[in-house]
Formats: structure tokens, C-alpha cells, sequence
């Protein structure tokens, strides 16, 4: 027998020497699919079987890659390179380069991106003199988009009086002469767009019998990863390619079906056995990942789930630390209880920053985290996207904020003069830069005195210009008086970026508004802290100090350096690590409150919370905010039902409710979280102690003193001032300069 077989436990090995006939292997997670699908097609390649004739499709070029680079080593490279192995798209785009002329397309056809497709249907939009406002691109296009991986055609559009009444409906009734026309201008290109790669692949495989007879002589092995991933679409051109010799092998874990918003069908899984009654069903139940209790707690949450296959994941590694449930009072406290868990877990342990992960459920959750990270000095990265105060809808917010504090900053300026649209062209701009270069005066002075000012602008884009300058210097006599959560939501409520986003209605829009309502929670945040700042105003020009000073503790974080990963946990799926910290795990956010209407949705929203739970390896910290902010107004939360899904025997019921959280047992611990406002005795750490995180003997700080701030960093106290519960502290900070912050509002820790 082969060598690398006997790397195999006996549930991995029977799916790998099953040669012929349908196969499903239903993998758990942790259990080792990726090396049984790779050890499964080197054994059919050793067996005799010609590598022209396997093809294994994926959901990645990562993931295809390394299998590849896997069976060259016990094949060879040459042989492992003739292996029709890719993802879907890139397969079916070989075919059809190769069948084109069937199709009426060039071999050399383009493909276009999405931006490609966007602009295209936005100059279509323009032609057919449509107003954009009803018909905007992006809408269109994910329209089009929708339709083509359902297969809908545009004869099957126009076949549909149900499509056509839903775009009357929408008041969009020329939605079917864009997609025609769409279409039409694609091919008359030669072009495809990614869509197309599976809609022309069906059609390709349906309209010429000569062809598919083709595909399946050549392709008699066909694996799929991750089959609990694909849509209607793949499944159809898997299963045509598939039934002449069945010889089809398909792995996936329907408990990791999470991707139900971008067409994913579990359907596909479930129903395997049906379309093929003669297969043969492997169950990989043995978890190489995690520990017992996180196997044992991820099993309990899943078993609620009614529409799944029959798996019991089990572990022989370690039984390890139960699962810690966290709550506090708000969302900004969530943050810098994980900050500071990580910060102790890290120097009590002597860990490395990248063992830790935290998972949220959406984007906005991050800001948070990061301020709290930052504050704590702990280098992070954020996954799959860019950090919070680098999103563009934030960066866009943040550029009108900056010009009403600052009117001569003009890289503010022309980042919104013309967002959202005002008929305020580049060419206009430009030709106000020229001016304001000449006579030496800034931009918006220009723009102020626009009317008095000849150099070659019609006098509809001088009103225009006039009125965005009456605009912001509006704001900045509001300024004068409002602090700065109520600037921000006066800039809001009259620019109308937020209902720009509505109107787009697609889901990177919902996240973009989601990002800016954080924006608002952010201010309140800052507003609240402002409390331990004496003669604070809470004003616009220090919360974009603040901003500024966060964002610059970035610079200092080499690119090799070790990072905590943040991310959502649809980005986290295939990921592993030592401790994870899942946040926000409350009703309406998670499960979401879009996907706690039907079962299925629901179910869905279960299988994502599996998925988090089975990203660890050690340690879960599940947290929890009894409040959080929602567009900066102050609600109540209920703790996620899936909190109550996991087995109490899973769980660290002596830390429920508390901010103590324990990486080894409590006699090896050496620093620990105190319950709040009450004062605990803490073990001395070599020459360093800290106190708890809310100090309540005031007169226990003097000058000389070392703190580290959870807002403003490291500091020296220079000087203090009064006594009791009016005791203040001036303090340098290394980072955030000096500040005079009242002791009894303060959130900080004495080093000694």
C-alpha cells in the first residue's frame, strides 16, 4: 500500500480508494476533506487512470493550487499538471474557449469584471436617456446578475409576466430593453461577463448533445470541494458532465452551508443521494482541530438545526477549557474587554498576537475592536477589507466633518465636492485649482466667490458651486454651537448619503450604511469618554483629533510583525486558531434580524455560528453587550438564543457575566479580570503589577505614576489637583500628548 495512505485514518482511507461510482464524503469540520479529496485523485492517477480525464473543481485558486502542488509530490509535478483542476469559473471559461465558435463567440473572447459590466449598463442607461435615479447601475446589473445564475435568459425574462410586473412594480417597466441591449453589446464585443461563464457553459452543454457527449468521455472522474456551496447553476453543469459513468465524487459539510446570500443551494447536498441512489456515503467524524468541549459545544448548537445530514463529530484531542461566555454593559466596553483580555493572555502566557482571531458577524462590528486594540498597543489586521476609518464611506463622512472644522483643506474638498452627484465635473475643478494656484488663495474661497469669478464656468455650475460653499459654511455656524454627534447627524440628514446607499439597495450598500451608522455610535463613544476630560466641549475638532491620533498608531505596525485577526465570520470559514473571541452575540445581530424570520434562514444563521465556533483550536470567548448603539441612540439587547443552544456542561458557568476570562486554569493564571466597581487583591508580575481597569482610591495616583489609559495609551501623571471624587490628573501621554482627565470618569491602569 502507498505511502502516504497510511497518513490516513480507516474513515479517511475507504472514500479514497473507492474508485469507481458515485461518492459522497460528508466531512465535519477539522476532519482532513482537502487530503482526502487530494490523496483520493493521486490514488486514481497511480491506479491507471489518465489525469486528462480527472477533473476537480473548487471554490478557489488557493485552494487548487495547493491540492495540486500536494498530489505532484506523490505523482510528480508533470503529471500532477495535466490534471484539469481549478475553480469553477476558470474551468467552464477553458471549455468555452474551446467551443466558442458553437456559441457564435471568438476563442479570444474578454471577460468582463464587474466594473466592466457596471460601465457598460451605466453608458446603456445614458442612451436610452433613462433617468438614473430609478435605474441605477449597480441595481441593473446585480438584477442581471441574479437572473442569469437562475438561468433566466432574456427570451425567459420576457416569457415571465411575474419578473416583468415585479420591475413595473420597482417602476423600472425598461428593465428587459436594458438587459437585451446589455446583452446584445456583450456579444457583439465577444465578451463574457463572469456570469456568463456559467449561464453560456449550460447552454453550451444543453443546445449541442455532440459537445456534452464530449466532456463526458474526457472527464469520467469528477470531484467537487465544497459542495455544500454551489448554486443551481454549477450543480446542473456538475451533474450533466457527471451522468454517463457517475463516477462522481463530491465532499462538503452541509453544517457549513453559509452561503445562501450569494445563490448557494444546500439543497444539492441533501438531495445527492437522490440523484444518484446507488452512492456510497463516507462520514469524516474525526476532528484533528479543536478540543472536546469546543467539539462537544459546536455539536450541541448544530443538533437544533432540522435540516441537515447525520454526522456526530467527535475529538480524541485534549477534553480543554470550557467555553467562557462574556457581558457587558456596552458595545465600546465589548472592545476593551477583548483588548485587555488579549493584552494579559498575551504577557501572562507569552503568546503571540497572531494566535488570536475575533469573528463578528458584520463589518461595522471592527471599529470597536480596532479602537481598543490600538489603545492597547496590539497589532491587528483586518480581513477580507480595509480597516474601519479607511472605508470610503467613512473616509467620504469624515472629509465633510474635516472641511466645516477646516475649509481650507482641500484634499476634503475635492474628495465631496461631487458626492453625492451635484453636477460638479473634474473640469470645473480644475479649473478652480488653476485660479486658486494663481492668486495664491484656497479652493474654497474660490468656490465662495464663485459669482465674481471669470475663468470659463456656466453660470448652472456657478449656482451650483455657490450653493455647496453656503452648504458647509452653514455647518460651521451650526458648529459653533452643537457638539459633535449632532454636526455629524446635521451633515447626514442634508447631504443625503445615507439615503444614496438606500436607493442602491445592494448588500455592499447595506454594509456601507451600517459602517456610517457605526460612525455615529463612534461619536457618542468619544462623547461619553469625553466625561474624564476636564474642560471638555465634545466638539467636532476633537473628535477629529481623536480620529487622528487612533489612525496614526497604525504607522507604527511593522508588516512582519505578528497581527490578531479580525474578521467576519463568513471570511473566517477554512480558517483555524489558538483563540477565538466571537463578539456580539446578541438577537436581531446575530442571528441577524433579516435572518430570524424563516427557518431556513435561521438555520443558516446556526450553521454560521458553527462555523465560528469550529475556527478554534483551544479557546472561545463568546461576548455579549447588554447595550449597544444604533445610530447613536442607546438600546437593549437580548443575549442570542444560540448563547443558550450550547450544553451547560460546555461552559464555564463560574465566569457567566463577568469580565473574567482565564487561557489556563485559574492556579496557573496570573492576572485576572475583577468583576466591575469591585476592588480585588491581584498577584505581583515580576516588576510590573497592574490594577483593576476602574480605580477607585483616587489618592492611590501621584506624580511620577505610570498608567496605560484605554483610550489614550501609555502616560507619566505630571501633576494632580483636589481630593476625592474631584481629584484630576495631568497626564502625558506618549501618544496622545497631555491631558487633564478627571480621576472618578477615568478608565485606566496604575503600573507599578
Amino acid at each position: 500500500m502507498q505511502d502516504y495512505l497510511n497518513q490516513l485514518n480507516d474513515s479517511q482511507k475507504l472514500p479514497t480508494v473507492h474508485k469507481d461510482g458515485p461518492v459522497m464524503v460528508i466531512a465535519g469540520a477539522g476532519s482532513g476533506k482537502t487530503r482526502v479529496l487530494t490523496y483520493r485523485i493521486a490514488y486514481l492517477m497511480e491506479k491507471g487512470v489518465d489525469p486528462f480525464s480527472i477533473l476537480a473543481l473548487t471554490f478557489t485558486n488557493k485552494a487548487a493550487r495547493e491540492m495540486k502542488e500536494r498530489i505532484g509530490l506523490i505523482v510528480g509535478e508533470s503529471k500532477a499538471k495535466t490534471l484539469w483542476m481549478g475553480t469553477f469559473h476558470s474551468i467552464f471559461a477553458r471549455i468555452l474557449r474551446s467551443e466558442a465558435d458553437y456559441l457564435g463567440y471568438s476563442s479570444n473572447y474578454s471577460i468582463y469584471d464587474t466594473q466592466d459590466s457596471e460601465r457598460l449598463i451605466s453608458s446603456i442607461i445614458k442612451e436610452l436617456k433613462l433617468d438614473k435615479d430609478l435605474y441605477k447601475y449597480r441595481n441593473i446589473r446585480n438584477r442581471i446578475s441574479s437572473l442569469k445564475n437562475n438561468l433566466v435568459t432574456v427570451k425567459a425574462y420576457y416569457n415571465n409576466q411575474e419578473l416583468i410586473q415585479q420591475d413595473k412594480e420597482s417602476r423600472r417597466p425598461l428593465f428587459g430593453k436594458i438587459y437585451q441591449t446589455y446583452v446584445n453589446r456583450c456579444f457583439k464585443a465577444s465578451a463574457m461577463d463572469f456570469d456568463d461563464l456559467l449561464l453560456k457553459t449550460n447552454e453550451l452543454l444543453n443546445r449541442f448533445p455532440e459537445v456534452l457527449n464530449k466532456y463526458q468521455q474526457r472527464f469520467k472522474y469528477i470531484h467537487v470541494d465544497e459542495y455544500q456551496d454551489t448554486n443551481h447553476s454549477q450543480y446542473l453543469i456538475v451533474k450533466a458532465l457527471a451522468d454517463k459513468f457517475e463516477n462522481i465524487c463530491v465532499v462538503g459539510d452541509d453544517a457549513q452551508s453559509i452561503y445562501g446570500f450569494r445563490g448557494a443551494n444546500i439543497e444539492n447536498i441533501l438531495s445527492f443521494q437522490k440523484d444518484y441512489p446507488n452512492s456510497s456515503v463516507y462520514r469524516l467524524e474525526q476532528n484533528y482541530r479543536s478540543t472536546q468541549n469546543i467539539v462537544n459545544a459546536a455539536n450541541s448548537v448544530i443538533n437544533n438545526n432540522l435540516n441537515k445530514l447525520d454526522k456526530k463529530v467527535w475529538t480524541d484531542n485534549e477534553i480543554g477549557d470550557k467555553i467562557e461566555i462574556n457581558q457587558t454593559i456596552t458595545d465600546s466596553e465589548e472592545g476593551r474587554f477583548v483588548a485587555s483580555s488579549i493584552f494579559e493572555a498575551k504577557y501572562n502566557l507569552q503568546l503571540r498576537n497572531d494566535e488570536f482571531a475575533v469573528l463578528y458577524r458584520t463589518n461595522a462590528q471592527s471599529r470597536s475592536i480596532e479602537d481598543a486594540l490600538r489603545r492597547k498597543n496590539i497589532p491587528f489586521q483586518i480581513f477580507g477589507g480595509l480597516s474601519f476609518y479607511q472605508r470610503k464611506e467613512i473616509k467620504d463622512v469624515l472629509a465633510y466633518l474635516r472641511l466645516i472644522v477646516n475649509p481650507s483643506d482641500e484634499e476634503s474638498l475635492k474628495r465631496i465636492i461631487n458626492y453625492p452627484p451635484r453636477g460638479i465635473g473634474q473640469t470645473t475643478l480644475e479649473k478652480i485649482q488653476i485660479f486658486s494656484n494663481e492668486k495664491n488663495i484656497t479652493i474654497f474661497d474660490v468656490i465662495k466667490d464663485i459669482n465674481n469669478v471669470n475663468i470659463g464656468i456656466n453660470n448652472g455650475t456657478k449656482q451650483k458651486l455657490f450653493d455647496f460653499s453656503c452648504m458647509i459654511k452653514s455647518f460651521q455656524i451650526e458648529n459653533e454651537n452643537l457638539n459633535a454627534l449632532e454636526i455629524l447627524n446635521e451633515v447626514l440628514k442634508r447631504v443625503g448619503v445615507v439615503n444614496l446607499l438606500k436607493n442602491e439597495g445592494t448588500p455592499e450598500s447595506i454594509s456601507r450604511i451600517e459602517n456610517i451608522e457605526e460612525l455615529i455610535n463612534a461619536v457618542q463613544d468619544f462623547i461619553d469618554g469625553q466625561k474624564e476630560i476636564v474642560d471638555s466641549k465634545n466638539s467636532l475638532s476633537e473628535f477629529l483629533e481623536d480620529v487622528a491620533l487612533i489612525s496614526d498608531l497604525d504607522k507604527d505596525i511593522k508588516k512582519s510583525e505578528p497581527k490578531v485577526s479580525l474578521m467576519t465570520i463568513h471570511l473566517a470559514k477554512g480558517l483555524e486558531f489558538s483563540n477565538v473571541y466571537i463578539v456580539g452575540l446578541e438577537e436581531d445581530l446575530f442571528p441577524s434580524a433579516l435572518s430570524s424570520t424563516t427557518r431556513s434562514d435561521l438555520e443558516e444563521e446556526r450553521r454560521l455560528f458553527y462555523v465560528a465556533l469550529t475556527r478554534a483550536k483551544k479557546k472561545i470567548i463568546l461576548s455579549h453587550s447588554k447595550t449597544r448603539y444604533r445610530w447613536g441612540k442607546l438600546n437593549d439587547c437580548e443575549p442570542s438564543r444560540f448563547l443558550s443552544e450550547i450544553d451547560s456542561q460546555f461552559i464555564n458557568t463560574n465566569n457567566i457575566i463577568n469580565t473574567k476570562v482565564n487561557f489556563k486554569n485559574s492556579s496557573e493564571s496570573k492576572i485576572r479580570f475583577k468583576k466591575p466597581d469591585r476592588k480585588i487583591t491581584l498577584k505581583k508580575i515580576t516588576k510590573t503589577k497592574f490594577s483593576s481597569s476602574r480605580v477607585l482610591d483616587y489618592t492611590d495616583i501621584n506624580t511620577g505614576d505610570s498608567i496605560i489609559h484605554n483610550r489614550f495609551g501609555k502616560g507619566t501623571v505630571v501633576t494632580t489637583e483636589g481630593i476625592g471624587g474631584d481629584k484630576k490628573a495631568e497626564v502625558k501621554f506618549e501618544t496622545s500628548g497631555l491631558k487633564k482627565i478627571l480621576l472618578k470618569f477615568a478608565k485606566y491602569q496604575k503600573v507599578v
